[in-house]
C-alpha cells in the first residue's frame, strides 16, 4: 500500500507529523532509516521565510540523505503564504508542502491562526489557492492539516475538506480532535471516516496511533489513504519500521532491549551533533531522554545526569551504566506519549471571530511561534 500525493508517491502511507523542536533534520533521518514514509520538517512561518528571518531559514536544513523534502507552512495571509510556497519550491527544492490549520496553542488561535483559521472559510480558500498556484509550476503537491473544528458546537472539517478539494489540494489530513480538546481525550476516528466519504481527494488520519496495529485499524475503520504519526514516535523511531512492515503485510512489533534502545539513542545524538555541533546537539538531545527511557528502570540520578549531558563522551559514559539486557516494558505499549493535558473551557479567539465565516479581512500578523503540527 502506497500513498499518492499529486506527483509524489510515498512507498509507505505514513507521514511523520511536524513537531517543533523535534522533527529537525537529524530526527527525520533517524526515522527514515527505520521505514519508508514521508518525513515533514519542523513548521515554519510564511512571513518569516518571505522576510528572510534567519531563525526561519536555519530551520530549513535537510540531511544529505533526505531525498524527498517536505515542509509544513504556517500562515494567515494568502499573499505571504503564496510567496513562501514559491520560495520553498524554487530555492529549497521541496517536493511537498503542507499547510498548518490544526495548531491548538492559545497564542496561535488567539490571533486567528492554526486551528482557528478554518472557521473563516473565505480566508482558508484564499490561502490554499495562493499556495497551490505558487507550487503548481514546480509540480509540487500542496496538502493541508486541520482539526474537527473549534469545539463540538463549531465544527469545520467537512467544509475544510470541500474547500481544500476545490482549491486543488492533493490531500487533507484530519486530526480527530477539536481545538478545545487540544491533545486530551480520544481522537474521533468516526469524524475522519466521515471526511473520507465527503471528499474525493485522499484523506490522511491523525490521532491515537501509538502502535502499528493502530494504523491498520484506522485504515480499516475510516478508509483513509494514509496516517499521520506524531507523539507516538517520541522516543520510539523504530515505530516507523513496524508501520512499514504492517502496511507491507508483515506482522512485526519491535520490542527492543534497553541495549538496543541505547544504540538508537546514541545514533540520534550522533546525528544531532553532526548537524548542530556537539554542544548544541547534546542540548537538543536532552529532551528525548525521558521518552526513550519511559518504562525502563533507569534510576533517577542517571536520568537526571542524562538530561544534562553536554558531550558525546559524557553520553557514552552514562549510557554504559544502563543494563543492556533489560527487556522492553511491554506495559507501555499502546499508551499515550508526549503531551496530553486537559480540554479547554473555551478556545482563545480574536474578538468577534465567530461573527462571520468569510474572514478575507481577517489576516493577522504572523509571529515566529513554536507550535506543533496540530
Amino acid at each position: 500500500m502506497s500513498l499518492t500525493l499529486g506527483s509524489l508517491t510515498v512507498p509507505t502511507p505514513v507521514v511523520l507529523a511536524p513537531m517543533a523542536g523535534i522533527t529537525n533534520a537529524a530526527y527525520r533521518r533517524l526515522c527514515a532509516e527505520q521505514g519508508a514514509g514521508l518525513y515533514v520538517c519542523e513548521m515554519i512561518t510564511s512571513r518569516g521565510l518571505v522576510e528572510g528571518d534567519e531563525t526561519t531559514r536555519r530551520m530549513l536544513v535537510f540531511d544529505e540523505a533526505e531525498q524527498v523534502r517536505s515542509v509544513q507552512l504556517y500562515g494567515t495571509d494568502p499573499v505571504y503564504v503564496g510567496k513562501a510556497a514559491e520560495i520553498l519550491c524554487a530555492e529549497y527544492g521541496v517536493a511537498h508542502i503542507d499547510l498548518n490549520f490544526g495548531c491548538p496553542v492559545p497564542k496561535v488561535t488567539r490571533k486567528g491562526g492554526g486551528g482557528a483559521l478554518p472557521w473563516k472559510r473565505g480566508l482558508l480558500g484564499a490561502i490554499l489557492e495562493h499556495a497551490v498556484a505558487a507550487a503548481a509550476p514546480y509540480d509540487v503537491p500542496v496538502t493541508m492539516k486541520t482539526r474537527k473544528g473549534l469545539d463540538d458546537d463549531h465544527l469545520t472539517f467537512l467544509d475544510a475538506g470541500r474547500i481544500a478539494e476545490e482549491a486543488g489540494c492533493a490531500a487533507i489530513a484530519l486530526h480527530g480532535r477539536t481545538v478545545a480538546q487540544a491533545y486530551s481525550g480520544e481522537a474521533d476516528w468516526d469524524a475522519i471516516g466521515e471526511l473520507v466519504d465527503h471528499v474525493d481527494i485522499p484523506v490522511l488520519g491523525n490521532g491515537d496511533i501509538w502502535e502499528a496495529a493502530d494504523a491498520l485499524r484506522m485504515v480499516e475503520h475510516t478508509g483513509v489513504a494514509g496516517v499521520v504519526v506524531g507523539r507516538g514516535c517520541l522516543g520510539r523511531p523504530w515505530l516507523f519500521r513496524d508501520l512499514a512492515d504492517a502496511f507491507a503485510g508483515r506482522e512485526t512489533r519491535t520490542l527492543p532491549t534497553l541495549g538496543e534502545v541505547v544504540v538508537m539513542m546514541r545514533r540520534h545524538a550522533e546525528l544531532l551533533v553532526e548537524h548542530m555541533g556537539e554542544e548544541r546537539g547534546c542540548k537538543e538531545f536532552r529532551k528525548h531522554v525521558s521518552w526513550y527511557l519511559k518504562g525502563f528502570s533507569a534510576g533517577g540520578r542517571l536520568r537526571h545526569s542524562l538530561a544534562l549531558v553536554d558531550s558525546l563522551a559524557a553520553l557514552d559514559a552514562l549510557l554504559a551504566e544502563l543494563d543492556p539486557t533489560e527487556p522492553f516494558p511491554v506495559a507501555e505499549l499502546g499508551s499515550p506519549r508526549g503531551r496530553q493535558g486537559s480540554p479547554r473551557a473555551r478556545v482563545a479567539l480574536p474578538e468577534g471571530w465567530l461573527d462571520d465565516t468569510d474572514g478575507l479581512d481577517s489576516c493577522v500578523r504572523e509571529e515566529s511561534v513554536e507550535i506543533t503540527g496540530g
